[in-house]
């Protein structure tokens, strides 16, 4: 148990950031889910930057790891330019 009120405001805070995070995070793994499910072109198209934006500024909040990012942007446009 914390023995000061700065460490109980820093589980207060640590908490709300964890929901914050973990809210965001999801919402950008359904996002990349729904582009991978995509099988016509221009839908996918489409949705490319969106979601390649959506993961920079996740990545630019600490949220998710900067190369975390990069791969996964890099496996989507492999993924979008192979669709017929």
């Amino acid at each position: 148990m914390a023995n000061h009120k700065s460490s109980e405001k820093r589980i207060r805070q640590t908490e709300t950031r964890n929901e914050h995070n973990r809210y965001y995070a999801k919402t950008a793994r359904n996002a990349v889910r729904d582009l991978r499910a995509t099988t016509i072109k221009a839908d996918a198209q489409a949705m490319l930057p969106k979601v390649s934006a959506m993961l920079d500024k996740l990545a630019k909040n600490n949220v998710i790891h900067k190369n975390k990012a990069a791969n996964l942007k890099s496996g989507l446009a492999v993924y979008v330019n192979s669709l017929a």
